[in-house]
């Protein structure tokens, strides 16, 4: 049996955290799923078994911060799922854990190893408790307590930068370095240090989540418009990034989405992340069992 919930934070803490889910799995069959970039970092907290990495060596740490990535990764369960997530606005990580985001590029980084003694104590709490409700109290009270040490000027310049990009599906750097009223290269490297990539890596993400979402809601939206409309400079610039981002071409996520719909419902729905703040989902994730091997075939 699967259940996933989605549970939004307190008041206080919605401007550094987008979301919370808590997926859990009984299933002793092992299930492959490939997730792709969303543009924010996650802490992930493993209370089942640990999820096995592409290439089949290696698990992901029991709790760790997964940093911001361009490429898409696959992972395979080893047994019962339990875990809780907490999604962070873009620019969070950076003020709520003083250390510069960047750090964690391209990384799932152990919570052990940020010397961190009250992340290790909310660690254990939070894997010693049955109760999913009581894990996500400790984490809200873990975050509220670290709200007053934030400082606030570059937070309030990041949040206007957000928000420009939010409102236009194309828009250039320099634009958002006079929104954040700083110059290009005092901006670049404030972005990255809160943010965790450059300004534009990241546009290229909300841009691929965009397509994605649009794609979700109608999967038979033709492929031109869905580039228009998300800022792409032409359906075979978008057909290129999407295979980046996710190792599938547009024509094959579509595909799915419109004739495989139901048999991996449940993985999408705990899946897609759309970057509007109206959205409920932490990323995209494709089943690999559902995407089989009889399918490789793309079709442009």
């Amino acid at each position: 049996m699967q259940s996933f919930q989605l549970i939004k934070p307190c008041l206080a803490l919605a401007p550094y955290i987008r979301h919370y889910w808590i997926l859990q799995d009984d299933s002793v069959t092992p299930v492959s799923e490939r997730t792709l970039p969303i543009g924010c970092m996650q802490l992930v907290f493993h209370k089942g078994k640990q999820l096995l990495l592409s290439g089949g060596s290696e698990l992901q740490p029991q709790s760790f911060i997964s940093g911001q990535s361009v490429g898409f990764s696959d992972v395979q369960s080893t047994g019962r799922i339990e875990m809780i997530t907490v999604v962070f606005q873009p620019y969070a990580v950076k003020a709520l854990f003083h250390i510069p985001s960047h750090l964690f590029h391209g990384q799932n980084v152990d919570t052990d190893a940020m010397e961190d003694v009250e992340l290790s104590d909310l660690v254990k709490q939070v894997t010693d408790t049955s109760d999913n409700a009581v894990s996500i109290r400790l984490i809200e009270q873990f975050f509220l307590r670290r709200l007053y040490t934030l400082p606030e000027y570059n937070l309030k310049r990041m949040s206007a930068v957000f928000h420009e990009i939010n409102l236009q599906p194309q828009i250039n750097i320099a634009h958002l370095s006079e929104t954040a009223c700083l110059s290009s290269k005092q901006f670049g490297r404030i972005f990255a240090d809160y943010v965790g990539t450059t300004p534009k890596e990241f546009i290229r993400i909300v841009r691929m989540q965009r397509a994605l979402s649009m794609l979700q809601q109608d999967a038979t939206i033709p492929f031109v418009q869905v580039a228009y409309e998300c800022g792409f400079s032409d359906q075979s610039h978008m057909i290129k990034e999407f295979k980046l981002f996710s190792g599938y071409t547009p024509c094959r996520v579509s595909f799915c989405l419109r004739s495989l719909f139901r048999l991996f419902f449940r993985t999408l729905k705990m899946s897609l992340f759309s970057y509007q703040a109206s959205s409920c989902c932490p990323t995209f994730a494709v089943s690999l069992q559902r995407l089989s091997s009889n399918d490789k075939k793309e079709t442009k």
